[in-house]
């Protein structure tokens, strides 16, 4: 390979990358730019070391050597760097995107050093695309797919699940849990109730409408999540 490509492919490789890399930037991930050029570029020099760095040994007799061989272990290897990308916290899981944009980049990078510039640049656009462009989507997606947990202080017996239902607009999978926590002296209970697969905007209305029931005294939020779908 001439000099001038083998230095264009790498100049290719950390443009390519910093462009997926500038997307996780702004976001304040720990991989970010430097990180994604690295990636690529290290995954584009291992590509031309396979191909091209072991040509002398070929000219020796009964010496047949594997092009893909070396590239081969960036797929498997990789993986350990995109590990460090991802942050577990009890039951939120952090990372996974940027995970897998690095193990994605790395591939870009092989593409790039495979001479493969049109597949390298596509699929640099589509990357683009699913990171920045699809991620509107996601939220509003996740916005209306949120778990509610409710805490009420009602009178002995005055709220029952079809009533909190009718009067929430609910369908009878949205309550997952409707349990009387305690009874009090003063001839109330106080009701701990769990909602799914509902928006943010509904949470918020929910304390006005349940406290127009007879019998409703307080109603409180006592937190809000979104229904995480494995990615």
């Amino acid at each position: 390979m001439p000099d001038s490509e083998m230095l264009i492919r790498l100049i290719a490789a950390a443009g390519l990358g910093s462009l997926i890399g500038f997307e996780r930037e702004r976001l304040l991930w720990a991989a970010g730019i430097r990180t994604h050029m690295l990636v690529c570029v290290g995954s584009c020099l291992i590509m031309i070391v396979s191909q091209y760095g072991f040509s002398n040994v070929l000219t020796h007799q009964n010496v047949v050597l594997d092009p893909s061989r070396i590239a081969a272990q960036v797929v498997s290897g990789i993986g350990f760097l995109g590990a460090g990308a991802i942050l577990a916290r009890g039951e939120i899981v952090k990372g996974l995107t940027t995970a897998a944009s690095i193990w994605t980049v790395a591939a870009v990078g092989l593409a790039v050093g495979g001479g493969l510039y049109l597949a390298a640049s596509a699929s640099t656009v589509i990357i683009l695309i699913i990171l920045a462009g699809i991620k509107p989507l996601e939220e509003a997606y996740r916005s209306r797919n949120q778990s509610c947990q409710l805490k009420i202080e009602v009178e002995n017996g005055s709220l029952t699940p079809e009533l909190l239902r009718e009067a929430l607009g609910l369908r009878a999978g949205q309550i997952k849990r409707f349990l009387v926590e305690s009874r009090n002296a003063q001839g109330t209970d106080d009701l701990v109730i769990l909602l799914s697969k509902v928006s943010s905007q509904e949470i918020a209305t929910y304390p006005e409408k349940l406290k127009e029931l007879d019998g409703v005294r307080e109603v409180t939020i006592m937190k809000r999540s979104k229904d995480h779908a494995p990615s």
